[in-house]
């Protein structure tokens, strides 16, 4: 079993609560958003920052239990640009993979942190940076089991999402209850989620909200039967302007 923690901590305004996440659930791979990499610890109680991105104003960083998983490498990656990212500049990567090594068993498998295009973009531009990050992922791990966790900023028509996702060979798997209320309730929703390869995912926990408007998620997943699928990219490119 592995269980990872994902969390936008808006623009770091919570960041003063990871100390205590960590220690109260104990996870094994902590994801974050928003994050100020500057800022970040080397280390958070079990956990070793793997590597967070350089270039964002809203970071992305994994943290690993370093007595249980070994790093082998960690990537960054730029994703499709939406209006908001070309004049406000927010974010160039998007997403942050790590592929580990599970010491109990000698498994590996990729995880990600992922922050799609804000609501002001369209769907269609979201799925787009989903069907590209996969396949980034993918190709990073020569087609190991995958779990990308993370604000997908697509709290309307997950279903179709769902259905789109099941087609491509992914499970979308949604947390038990909303993870985003803002604007005094008038935007809600489940904006942070998971999605995987490979993986059985046995439970998604939203976890108490704290100075975020985003709640955390809690991610318990299971190894599968071995599974490597082909690497593709999509036929758009993930870089296209």
């Amino acid at each position: 079993m592995i269980k990872v923690i994902s969390y936008n901590l808006r623009e770091n305004l919570a960041s003063n609560e990871l100390q205590a996440l960590v220690k109260k659930f104990d996870p094994d791979v902590l994801c974050l958003q928003e994050a100020d990499t500057e800022e970040l610890p080397a280390e958070l109680g079990p956990l070793q920052l793997a590597d967070s991105t350089k270039r964002n104003r809203l970071g992305l960083a994994v943290y690993y239990r370093k007595a249980r998983f070994t790093n082998l490498s960690t990537q960054t990656f730029a994703l499709k640009k939406s209006l908001h990212d070309r004049v406000l500049r927010p974010a160039h990567e998007r997403l942050i993979g790590s592929r580990l090594v599970d010491g109990q068993d000698g498994r590996e498998f990729i995880v990600a942190s992922f922050h799609a295009a804000p609501l002001s973009a369209l769907n269609s531009l979201r799925r787009k940076q989903i069907r590209a990050a996969h396949a980034m992922l993918l190709e990073m791990g020569n087609g190991l089991p995958t779990l990308m966790v993370g604000d997908y900023n697509y709290p309307y028509f997950t279903r179709r999402l769902g259905e789109r996702m099941t087609e491509s060979g992914y499970d979308l798997t949604l947390s038990d209850s909303r993870t985003y209320t803002r604007y005094k309730g008038f935007v809600r929703g489940h904006f942070d989620f998971a999605t995987s390869v490979g993986l059985a995912i046995d439970n998604v926990e939203t976890l108490t909200q704290g100075a975020s408007d985003h709640m955390p998620i809690l991610v318990t997943a299971s190894y599968g039967p071995d599974l490597r699928v082909d690497p593709q990219l999509p036929d758009d490119g993930p870089f296209a302007e």
